[in-house]
């Protein structure tokens, strides 16, 4: 398998010097006792927003170590940023606009205080093969051109680091809706071709049901069988309106199966209401082969969020082994955010931050594949892995919204990539997140055929 070529631009170590001078007048409030925020712009892609720091006016050093924006670049996006300036005669520019006051607006209007901009011409030749630092250091807010060297002179100063990474990523796109068992193919330009086959199936649901029947958080869940597909059954037994048993299965060309997503907690309306609540969440775990049988990887739960957002919140997160070959009631938590039910979105794992993960910890270091596996199903590594966590970019999967044909793409670092095994997880969890915007849907509306079996009544 070959990758496409990938770019991060990485913006980060933000931080803020403003003078006491430059208390504004009738302001009633100094700006360094004031919240401060940027809005960072790269041409074609979305405006990113991030707190800045405040630091003391005789600071010359920052140890500030987060990230706050990140863009990634195909080489579609780089080839339109070089056309840009040939037809303009100027390199693309990353901008940025600093702020004093709360982010959001009151009554339609903007709540900040513009305080000044900044501006980092980009050389974007070359980067998908190189690592390029464009800045590192201090510079004058205003208008101001960090490559140039020209401003306005301003006393309040940034600081910031702007630097291009190679990001080479294996692409992949499901040929149909994950229910309707499609194939994968692997892109490459203009090239298609097959590497994976899914099937879609309805786990039976006999008496695996009842026998293990269990909360999340039990002991019984690390003393699970061996056979993760005939043991894992509905993890707790609830009347009522329920979607349960689906499973996606990976094949590849072989025919053999390589990773596996299968729906171990039930989607069930909570009690007086129509839809899945976080409090209640369904769950998938993600399944790949080793030692003749199906071992967990990951464990991804969903469920639909109430208020004016009324999105499908998701939580991912590494499975944990014991020594007893079963599963722990705790694992490590990847992603965790919310895709909009009615224009979707991208389900996305990207640990580039160093103390950007929302509790100030340090990311982990990354594993070169998922659970470490250093070649394939054979070695599967379970005692290196949870010493050589993820980071930087993994993955990420377009999700559509309610009632819109879903066909992923999925995008996977070349890091995190050994086998097809590896490949083949994130398929699976690319599979399971897009049926959990269906697992989720409020059970006043209908499911289509393929998600119902012929007892279900399809919500």
């Amino acid at each position: 398998m070959d990758p496409c070529p990938f770019v991060r631009i990485l913006v980060g170590n933000l931080a803020l010097k403003i003078p006491v001078a430059s208390k504004p007048a009738r302001s009633g409030v100094h700006p360094s006792s004031s919240p401060c925020f940027c809005k960072i712009k790269l041409k074609h892609f979305p405006q990113q927003t991030s707190i800045i720091p405040l630091i003391p006016p005789e600071t010359q050093t920052t140890e500030a170590q987060t990230l706050s924006a990140t863009f990634h670049l195909s080489k579609t996006d780089l080839e339109k940023l070089a056309t840009k300036k040939t037809l303009f005669g100027k390199k693309p520019c990353l901008k940025i606009a600093i702020y004093t006051g709360r982010r959001g607006t009151t009554c339609g209007v903007n709540s900040g205080r513009l305080l000044g901009r900044v501006s980092v011409t980009l050389d974007l030749t070359g980067t998908e093969i190189k690592s390029t630092l464009f800045h590192n250091g201090w510079v004058s807010v205003g208008k101001e051109d960090v490559k140039k060297g020209t401003g306005s002179g301003s006393s309040t100063q940034l600081h910031l680091n702007v630097r291009a990474e190679p990001d080479p990523r294996f692409v992949f796109q499901f040929d149909g809706e994950p229910e309707c068992s499609p194939q994968v193919f692997q892109i490459q330009g203009n090239i298609r071709q097959p590497v994976f086959t899914c099937k879609f199936s309805f786990r039976s649901s006999g008496c695996a049901d009842r026998n293990h029947q269990r909360s999340r958080t039990s002991s019984q869940e690390a003393s699970c069988s061996r056979s993760w597909l005939h043991s894992l059954g509905s993890e707790r037994e609830r009347p009522g309106k329920e979607r349960k048993g689906w499973s996606v299965t990976v094949h590849d060309l072989s025919g053999s199966p390589v990773a596996a997503a299968s729906m171990i907690t039930p989607f069930v309306a909570s009690p007086g209401s129509d839809r899945v609540s976080r409090s209640n969440p369904g769950a998938w775990l993600i399944l790949r082969p080793g030692d003749g049988t199906w071992k967990p990887w990951g464990r991804l739960e969903a469920w639909r969020e109430r208020g004016s957002s009324d999105g499908l919140g998701y939580k991912f997160e590494l499975v944990l082994d014991t020594n007893g070959g079963g599963m722990s009631s705790s694992g490590i938590v990847l992603a965790e955010s919310t895709l909009s039910t009615n224009k979707g979105g991208k389900f996305v794992i990207d640990r580039s931050a160093i103390g950007n993960n929302g509790n100030g910890k340090t990311t982990p270091i990354n594993a070169n594949s998922p659970g470490c596996s250093p070649r394939g199903s054979g070695d599967y590594g379970y005692g290196l892995w949870p010493h050589c966590l993820y980071r930087g970019f993994v993955m990420s999967s377009t999700v559509e919204g309610e009632g819109k044909c879903s066909k992923p793409g999925v995008e996977v670092s070349v890091q995190h990539v050994s086998c097809t095994e590896d490949a083949a997880a994130f398929v699976a969890l690319a599979a399971a997140i897009d049926l959990s915007m269906d697992a989720c849907r409020l059970f006043s509306n209908k499911l289509r055929k393929e998600l119902c079996q012929q007892q279900d009544m399809c919500g």
